[in-house]
């Protein structure tokens, strides 16, 4: 099976487990505190697309034209788009879980995690800097991971 399309199907998990979560009432948030949290990751999503631009969003994981880039959001995680959807995922689960609602949270945040690894490898094939750039930067959470 290729990365390529691997990364696709791993696109497609995530979107439809996304979209249960939308169908069940799971994913958007109703304490402030969440909604803070879901706030916070939209505008996280935001400075990332209009930092690297439209030329990022492709349904595979493969890399687009142009430099690497690692100012902005970027400078502090590998993969804020990605990071800013489970935040956004997570604050909507925390407030009141359901088994269903907890296990289509953690197929999406698995199925991102996929695509980010097979987007790593796409980027080192390209980039040689993207080497230093990982250990340098955290995939997810600032600092942490």
């Amino acid at each position: 099976m290729s990365k390529n399309f691997l990364s696709l199907i791993a696109f497609l998990i995530a979107a439809f487990s996304l979209v249960l979560l939308v169908y069940r009432h799971h994913l958007v948030a109703t304490s402030p505190l969440f909604i803070g949290i879901q706030i916070a990751a939209v505008l996280l999503m935001i400075w990332s697309r209009l930092t690297f631009g439209l030329r990022s969003f492709h349904a595979s994981a493969s890399t687009s034209e142009g430099k690497l880039v690692t100012k902005g959001p970027y400078h502090y995680l590998r993969h804020p788009i990605y990071a800013s959807i489970i935040y956004f995922t997570w604050a909507g689960q925390i407030q009141s879980p359901t088994f269903l609602s907890l296990g289509l949270a953690i197929i999406a945040t698995v199925a991102l995690l996929v695509r980010m690894i097979l987007e790593e490898e796409f980027l080192r094939e390209k980039y040689p800097e993207y080497t230093q750039y990982m250990r340098d930067t955290k995939r997810i959470i600032p600092f942490v991971v």
